[in-house]
């Protein structure tokens, strides 16, 4: 018999905390380069309008997500291997050392060419970090938590993911009031991918403190118990292999993520310089409300994660399917023509309330999904794939039909992957009562 040894709540409270704050930093990492975009974007890329330069930093931003599907693999595969806690040290060492390449790049009239090839680097290596960082931290968090307080616990990985974002808005505001506009233009762009470096080697030491999952290590204890009874431990396929035995999880996956996704950057990233290039606000401005709706939508994740506790995980992510297929062509029109910073904060705090209905429980869904040997891997991978094509790109695109004069086009392209996933959220069972994790 093997014996499943759960931590003392405070030490797992520890645990959920510290690997939460280190996915804020994480996340801070990495939103700080679209956060700053519209500063820098001259320094590597001086010549075109506006517009153009924001083009090649969102194509850079993108070129980024691409990599997150090799990190959700890498990073999933030890993860599943060596342990969750492991996996999630190598991940913010990782982008450590991307945040420090960014600050310390010169720029093109410098180096020339050689600048944009770094910055394309630094978002190379920190996208292998995010992406491995996603599916292992949402295993750990929905491994960690208790059963009855699952979809909770595991809306701490969009809480501090989007606070990521928050704390990045707050460092714009801050140095958007103690230097002007040509000095966060020169150097003042960098301060932010320094102070993501040294908060990165902070998270680093409250990760090494952390403790390990009783499921992975209640598996590890049944590969070492079959080893001790002479049965040998089994051969190890490979881990991709041993994905592909779970199809239909992998495709819920894909499925359930490609609206959510999509809506996420549009209405977070995205947003902001919508508010600039399209509603007409200034940088700062646009800046001040994205700070405010972030800040607002932080509590929706909690709130939600609790409710899926209660009525299950199925008709939240209905609330987003349904409320983001009808409702996103006509708020994006209204935040086209709005002039008023008020009306503008209440239309993306909306659409960030139905957004919600994904992202809160987004991790215990995915987890819920997979068995403990895969779970990391199966969380990780599907997911990285479906938002480096859809949710890495949002930006790209979007700035791409604007710059053709068809913008609206694009509001139509979020509705039509939001309309994909509510399929999936219609016909899939209630993981709460299906979940391939341990009852505790």
């Amino acid at each position: 018999m093997i014996s499943l040894s759960f931590p003392h709540p405070v030490s797992r409270l520890r645990s959920i905390i510290s690997g939460s704050i280190g996915n804020l930093v994480e996340w801070y990492d990495w939103y700080a380069y679209s956060a700053f975009a519209l500063y820098f974007a001259p320094v590597f890329f001086p010549k075109g309008s506006a517009t153009a330069q924001l083009l090649n930093t969102a194509a850079i931003f993108a070129v980024g997500f691409l990599m997150r599907p090799l990190g959700a693999w890498l990073l999933g595969a030890y993860a599943d291997r060596f342990g969750r806690r492991a996996a999630l040290l190598l991940s913010v060492q990782l982008m450590a050392g991307g945040s420090l390449l960014i600050a310390v790049t010169p720029g093109f009239a410098i180096i020339g060419v050689a600048a944009p090839a770094l910055l394309l680097l630094a978002r190379l290596i920190q996208g292998i970090s995010v992406g491995g960082e996603y599916g292992t931290s949402a295993t750990y968090l929905s491994e960690m938590a208790g059963a009855k307080h699952r979809g909770f616990w595991s809306s701490f990985q969009y809480l501090t993911l989007m606070g990521g974002q928050l704390l990045a808005l707050v460092v714009q505001l801050g140095l958007q009031r103690v230097l002007t506009a040509e000095q966060l233009g020169e150097w003042g762009w960098r301060v932010p991918f320094v102070i993501g470096a040294v908060a990165a080697m902070g998270a680093l030491y409250l990760r090494t403190h952390m403790g390990e999952t009783a499921a992975f290590e209640q598996q590890q204890q049944v590969l070492a118990t079959a080893g001790a009874e002479g049965e040998g431990r089994p051969p190890s396929p490979s881990q991709l292999r041993l994905l592909m035995q779970h199809p239909r999880a992998v495709l819920t996956v894909v499925g359930l993520t490609l609206g959510g996704t999509l809506a996420f950057y549009t209405f977070t990233t995205y947003a902001q310089k919508f508010l600039v290039n399209t509603s007409g606000f200034s940088k700062e401005m646009a800046t001040l409300i994205s700070f405010g709706v972030m800040a607002v939508a932080l509590l929706f994740q909690p709130l939600l994660g609790a409710i899926s506790d209660k009525i299950g995980r199925r008709p939240v992510l209905l609330l987003f399917g349904i409320g983001a297929t009808l409702g996103t062509v006509p708020l994006l029109r209204l935040l086209a023509q709005t002039q008023d910073a008020w009306v503008a904060a209440g239309l993306l705090v909306a659409a960030l309330f139905v957004v919600s209905g994904y992202t809160s429980i987004s991790a215990v869904v995915k987890a819920e999904l997979f068995p403990t040997e895969i779970r990391a891997l199966g969380v990780g991978l599907p997911f990285a794939l479906t938002v480096a094509i859809f949710g890495g790109t949002a930006e790209y695109v979007a700035l791409f039909a604007k710059n053709q004069g068809v913008e609206e086009w694009f509001y139509w392209y979020v509705t039509v992957c939001a309309f994909l996933s509510l399929l999936v959220y219609w016909r899939m069972s209630e993981t709460q009562t299906n979940s391939r994790m341990a009852p505790e």
